[in-house]
């Protein structure tokens, strides 16, 4: 009785965090709502998250992980509230962008929201309060759970692939795995780092960086990619990341295209990259694109637009062993993240399923042969 009291405690936090949210956050500029929202998270009253249903426990990357739910970079930059997100139910969270150095960012206003289209553009330009910073965070935290890194270089370095090997020399002793973030669309030339030789020669480097550590700090390294790649440049990509043996790759960041189906047609104007809702279809193709590519290597993390528990077991069927939520949470809450493990476990209960693994991918070369997302 006392877990039922304590898990029930929790669920009704949740739920009065998220009608005030819903109530403050759209009156207030959209950084200085998300800034709130972290503030509340840090002093939100949130007990320890109740067990996970056993079918959704994941094994990546040699992790375990208790349900595929993880919160995307973006949201927490500097490691501010990761206890929290765990508490929320998150399987795993992840920080950064961080940059090796403190640097701003692009000039605000740089975070717009399209309410209408339950969208978000962001030109943050990796604004990072650095590696002593947030590792400082790291090092104090108590709890346990999976937080990944998901590193960056500064805008005015001079040599960019030396900052993410920093970035993964810094962390080793406190990350669970890496994320090599070369598809952020607001740091001036950062996507050229997904070209052929570019990359190459940027993964040999963060790779023979996590090699350098004792065996117990070799952590994972992923590689997060545009959802603007030419499928000519994709086929690159997946090659040098087979080649060079990372550990697995994250499907998509957010996207500098605008979907002609988009409503607010003034803030789409904003540059940026966009992400929710009007992003899964893009972000979901190139998903799938890249599971057929990969042909089980690795296993590969869906981002983009999941808002719903149907929209979760759509990236998983696309190709996700795991998947991230950002833009979902500002417009549904955090208790999105109960809603989604509750609908996955209703449809591995319908379908007679033990796990997921038997989604992953299944409906990858259905999806690769359809029209391209307009």
């Amino acid at each position: 009785m006392r877990s039922r009291g304590i898990h029930g405690r929790g669920l009704a936090v949740i739920e009065l965090f998220d009608r005030l949210a819903r109530r403050v956050l759209d009156r207030l500029d959209s950084e200085d709502g998300h800034a709130l929202a972290l503030k509340a998270l840090r002093l939100a009253p949130l007990p320890a998250a109740g067990a996970d249903d056993a079918r959704l426990a994941v094994e990546a990357f040699g992790l375990a992980f208790p349900n595929p739910v993880g919160l995307a970079a973006g949201f927490d930059k500097n490691g501010e509230v990761i206890d929290a997100v765990l508490r929320l139910g998150c399987g795993f969270a992840e920080v950064g962008t961080v940059t090796p150095l403190p640097q701003p960012g692009n000039p605000r206003p740089r975070l717009f929201r399209l309410c209408a289209d339950e969208g978000v553009i962001n030109r943050f330009g990796f604004n990072s309060e650095g590696h002593a910073a947030v590792l400082a965070r790291l090092r104090a935290r108590r709890g346990g759970g999976i937080v990944g890194v998901n590193i960056g270089a500064n805008k005015d370095a001079a040599d960019r692939a030396a900052d993410y090997a920093a970035g993964v020399r810094a962390f080793a002793p406190v990350a669970s795995y890496f994320v090599v973030n070369v598809s952020s669309p607001n740091t001036p030339g950062l996507r050229d780092l997904q070209q052929a030789a570019a990359l190459d020669d940027l993964l040999a480097r963060v790779l023979a960086a996590r090699d350098e550590r004792p065996p117990a700090e070799r952590r994972p390294v992923l590689l997060k990619i545009a959802p603007d790649l030419a499928l000519c440049d994709l086929d690159d990509v997946v090659r040098i990341a087979r080649a060079r043996g990372v550990d697995g790759m994250i499907v998509s960041n957010t996207t500098v295209t605008r979907p002609a189906s988009l409503k607010d047609r003034a803030t789409a104007r904003e540059p940026g990259g966009l992400s929710g809702r009007p992003l899964f279809p893009l972000s979901t193709r190139m998903l799938a694109e890249t599971f057929v590519r990969v042909e089980g290597a690795f296993p590969l993390i869906g981002v983009g637009g999941i808002d719903s528990g149907e929209a979760a077991w759509a990236k998983i069927a696309a190709g996700a062993t795991l998947i991230q939520l950002y833009s979902g949470l500002v417009f549904h809450g955090v208790g999105l993240i109960r809603r989604i493990k509750r609908h996955l476990a209703e449809r591995l209960s319908a379908e007679g399923l033990a796990s997921l693994a038997p989604v992953v991918g299944r409906d990858a070369a259905r999806l690769t042969a359809e029209p391209w997302p307009a």
